[in-house]
This record gives C-alpha cells, structure tokens and sequence, in this order.
C-alpha cells in the first residue's frame, strides 16, 4: 500500500495487517508515504513495514518515521535480528520461500524469536511471484509459531483456504492478484473476497 485514497479505502474493510514495502527494487516500494494518512488508521489495523535485507538501524529508523506497528523480514535475515526487533516491541513476521522440495526445519532456527512465519512462493528474486506453491506441504510444518499463507493468492481461492485446517494457520497475505497495479489494490475485489471468507 502507498496511494492515500486507496491505503483508507482497503482500511474500511477492516484488515488485521496492513503492509508497506521499504524494498528500493520493489515496484511497490513506498517512499514517501504519507504520514497522515497512516497515522488516522484505526488501531486495530496493524501496520508493517516489508523489508528485505535491510540492517537494524535502518529497520528502526523507517518504523520509528512511520510509527509503524511491526515489521515483515523478507531476505536472509538472521534470528538475533528478530530477536532485537521483537525486543524492541514489535510484532516480527518472517517469511521463508517454499519450494517443492521444502524442508520446514529452517524455521525451527526461528522459534521464539518471530510472532509469525510467512509461507511464501520461492523465486529467484526478492518480492511476489504471484504463484501457488503446493499447499499440501504445510502438512509438513510442525513448529509452534503460527504461519501466514502468501503467494499468488486470487479472488477464486477463498474456498480452498477454508479447507486449510492446520492448526497454526494464522492468516493469508493478500497482494498482486489483488491490484489494479503494484501498490493499489482493487477494493472490489477485495471485499468480495474477505465476505467470503469471513
């Protein structure tokens, strides 16, 4: 998110999250957000920065700039960094790329250090695919923190998601097959698809 009028019309349907990309090679990155517009949304939409790579003192500083409420680690980064920044009172969400041959151990490096893992698509660069992978392999996952679906979720979707009775199954992440074009969402389309589900 990082249009204004759109950042406050996605908020009127009520996420839990709402994330902003601080990844320069992102065609979503979003400098120069407006910080008004961030700081009139409810409290119950919490907000993440998306960062790849990026070194603590930068991480800080952008959400300290945004008063943001958390951040999504989306590179290499280590557990002592999520450690810091969990540390620090921030929700720490970070993402692993699952490919065929996926083995969920690399998380268990992770326990206790994030409020979230984020299942995403593996690719050969940083950001969205826009591609599934196989969701019958988060019967593998054994861990105890709970997980974000992401990667190539669309609108005819919402059915299979509902099927997904993993215990530690705590939410999807929602991006490219919902924009009109990277960084703005198709509130329609949106809200079709979160009546479903709810």
């Amino acid at each position: 998110m990082r249009i204004p009028e759109n950042i406050q019309a996605v908020a009127a349907l009520q996420p839990d999250f709402m994330g902003f990309i601080f990844y320069p090679k992102s065609p979503r990155f979003a400098e120069h957000l407006d910080i008004a517009t961030l700081n009139a949304l409810p409290k119950s939409i919490k907000k993440i920065g998306v960062f790849v790579n990026e070194n603590l003192e930068n991480i800080l500083t952008t959400v300290a700039k945004y008063d943001l409420d958390g951040v999504q680690l989306h590179g290499t980064e280590l557990v002592k960094m999520c450690k810091e920044l969990r540390k620090a009172g921030y929700i720490v969400i970070k993402a692993f790329p699952i490919a065929e041959a996926y083995n969920f151990k690399v998380t268990k490096t992770y326990e206790g250090s994030c409020d979230y893992f984020l299942f995403d698509t593996k690719t050969d660069a940083y950001g969205g695919s826009g591609l599934k992978f196989n969701w019958g392999m988060l019967d593998e996952y054994i861990g105890e923190t709970p997980f974000l679906l992401s990667g190539g979720i669309a609108a005819d979707d919402a059915e299979a998601i509902l099927k997904i009775e993993h215990p530690k199954f705590a939410g999807i992440d929602l991006n490219s097959k919902f924009e009109v074009k990277p960084g703005e969402k198709n509130v329609e389309l949106l809200r079709g698809f979160l009546n479903q589900l709810r």
